[in-house]
C-alpha cells in the first residue's frame, strides 16, 4: 500500500469518529494510526505537529457545537495533510495595518503590495475558514479590517522535513545552546517587511506631513498578522480592529435619519504625497540591485526603519546611528589606519560630514549633521543642559537619515565598486567645500555676536 493510500485510510478512520470524540486524542487508536502514516513520508511521527494540523481542517469530532466554519471533506483534507508531509517550502504572509494613514496610491514592487482590500480579500488572506476552526470564539470583524489600508508582504522559506520539528522547533534546537544569543542584526519587524519598509521609507514623509508636530510617518504599523501556508505550525489568532485607530462617522441614510458609521483616522498629507506612485518595481529592481552591492552592507536598513518604529531620544538616535552606518568607518576613529598621505587629522565627526557634503552635494546638509551629532554627544555623555528636542530637530534628524539612505541606495545600483573605496573619493570631493562651510558659518557667527556687541545702547 503506497504511503498516500495508509495516510487515507487513516484519515477517514479519524474522520468517521462522532462528536465530542476520544477523550485523549492524542491516545486515540485512529491518532496514532495517523501519526504512523505520517511517519511512512520520512518525517517521523508528530503529535502536536499534527494535532494542529487536524484543527485547522476541521477534525469533525473535534468542532464545537456551532461552529464558525465546516469540517472539510475528508478528501480535500487528505491532499492538504498530503501536500503538507512533501513540501519543503512554505509562504509566510505578513499583513501590516498602515494605521493612522491618509489614502496611498496602490503599489506593488516585489512581493509586496500596498492597498485597501475588500472583506472578502482580507477574509481569503487571512484565511478565514481556519481561524474559524481553530478560534472559535475569538471575534473576526473583516469588514472593520477592510477600512484600512495595508502593507502585505510575502516571501517563500524552506522548513524542516519533519513536521513536529515545523510545530515546536525550540525541541530541536538543542539543549547545550546558548538561549540569550541573538542576531544584532535582527530588526523590530520580520525581514521581508524591515526589506519593504526600507524602500518604502526612502519616500520624503517628513516633507509630505502636514503635521509634522504630531507625527512626520504618515502611517504606523502598531502590529503583523502572519499567515503561514505550513498547515503543522499553528495559526496566529485573529487580527482586532478595535486594537487601530478609528472614529466616529455621522452620516445619513436615504430617509435623512442621522446614522453613526466609523472610519478610519488619518494623519494628513499635502498633495506631492501623490507622488508615491512613481515607487514602481522598476525603482524596487535598482533597490534590489543596490541592496545587495557593497554599498548597504552595514546596517543602514536596520537603523532607518528602526528610526521609524521608535519614539523620543531612541529615534533620533537611530536616525543618527544610519547616518554613521552609512558613511562611517572605522578609520574614521583610528587615526593610524588612515592613509599617511592623509592632510590633516579630521575628526570621526568631519569625515562623514566631507562625505555627506559630496554624496548630497549639499554642504548645508553636514553643518546640519554636525549640529545633530552635538544633540546626540550632548544626550550620550550626559551633558548638562540639554533641553527639550524640538520638532525642527526631530525632523531634520529623520530627514538628513533618509537623504543619505536614499542617496547611497541611488549610488550602489549603479556602482560596483567597494564600499572603502566610494568612501574614500567622497571624502576627497566634499573634503573642501564642507570645510568652506564651516569657516563660512563660523565667520557669519562671529559678526553677529560683533554686531550684537557694538550695537549702541538705546537708553
Amino acid at each position: 500500500m503506497s504511503r498516500r493510500s495508509q495516510l487515507k485510510v487513516a484519515l477517514e478512520s479519524l474522520w468517521r469518529l462522532a462528536p465530542p470524540g476520544p477523550k485523549n486524542l492524542y491516545s486515540s487508536p485512529e491518532f496514532k494510526a495517523l501519526s504512523e502514516a505520517c511517519a511512512g513520508y520520512g518525517g517521523g511521527k508528530s503529535v502536536f505537529g499534527l494535532g494542529t494540523a487536524l484543527r485547522s481542517l476541521g477534525l469533525p469530532s473535534g468542532l464545537p457545537p456551532r461552529p464558525r466554519a465546516d469540517s472539510l471533506p475528508v478528501e480535500t483534507a487528505l491532499s492538504a495533510l498530503d501536500k503538507a508531509l512533501t513540501r519543503r517550502t512554505t509562504v509566510r504572509r505578513y499583513l501590516c495595518p498602515l494605521d493612522l494613514a491618509a489614502p496611498l496610491p496602490p503599489l506593488q514592487f516585489g512581493k509586496a503590495r500596498v492597498q485597501r482590500f475588500s472583506a472578502a480579500d482580507l477574509a481569503t488572506m487571512l484565511d478565514a475558514p481556519v481561524l474559524g476552526r481553530y478560534y472559535p470564539n475569538a471575534a473576526f470583524e473583516p469588514e472593520r479590517l477592510a477600512l484600512f489600508q495595508w502593507l502585505v508582504v510575502e516571501e517563500r522559506v524552506r522548513i524542516d522535513h519533519r513536521p513536529e520539528a515545523r510545530a515546536m522547533p525550540f525541541l530541536y534546537e538543542g539543549f547545550d545552546r546558548d538561549t540569550g544569543a541573538f542576531d544584532p542584526h535582527r530588526g523590530a519587524y520580520p525581514e521581508a517587511v524591515e526589506t519593504a519598509l526600507f524602500f518604502l521609507l526612502q519616500a520624503p514623509w517628513e516633507d509630505w506631513s502636514t503635521y509634522p508636530q504630531v507625527d512626520w510617518r504618515g502611517f504606523r504599523i502598531p502590529w503583523i498578522h502572519t499567515v503561514d501556508e505550513d498547515l503543522f505550525v499553528r495559526p496566529s489568532a485573529p487580527p482586532n480592529a478595535d486594537s487601530l485607530t478609528l472614529e466616529p462617522w455621522i452620516t445619513y441614510d436615504h430617509h435623512g435619519e442621522e446614522e453613526e458609521l466609523e472610519t478610519t483616522t488619518a494623519l494628513p498629507l499635502d498633495d506631492a504625497a501623490a507622488t508615491l506612485a512613481d515607487w514602481t518595481e522598476a525603482k524596487w529592481k535598482a533597490h534590489e540591485r543596490a541592496c545587495r552591492g557593497a554599498l548597504l552592507r552595514t546596517p543602514v536598513a536596520h537603523f532607518l526603519v528602526r528610526g521609524f518604529a521608535e519614539d523620543g531620544m531612541d529615534e533620533v538616535m537611530a536616525h543618527m546611528t544610519c547616518i554613521e552606518a552609512a558613511l562611517g568607518t572605522e578609520a574614521d576613529h583610528f587615526r593610524w589606519l588612515r592613509p599617511k598621505t592623509e592632510p590633516a587629522p579630521y575628526s570621526a565627526t568631519d569625515r562623514v560630514g566631507a562625505r555627506i557634503t559630496a554624496l548630497l552635494d549639499d554642504a548645508e546638509a553636514a553643518l546640519a549633521y554636525k549640529a545633530l551629532f552635538d544633540l546626540r554627544s550632548t544626550f550620550v555623555h550626559g551633558r548638562g543642559g540639554l533641553a527639550a528636542v524640538s520638532t525642527v530637530q526631530r525632523v531634520a534628524a529623520r530627514r538628513l537619515a533618509r537623504r543619505v539612505a536614499a542617496a547611497l541606495t541611488d549610488l550602489g545600483a549603479v556602482s560596483a565598486r567597494s564600499r572603502d573605496a566610494v568612501l574614500a573619493t567622497l571624502l576627497v570631493e566634499g573634503r573642501a567645500r564642507f570645510l568652506a562651510a564651516i569657516t563660512a558659518r563660523d565667520e557669519a557667527a562671529l559678526q553677529a555676536s560683533a554686531a550684537e556687541t557694538t550695537e549702541p545702547n538705546p537708553l
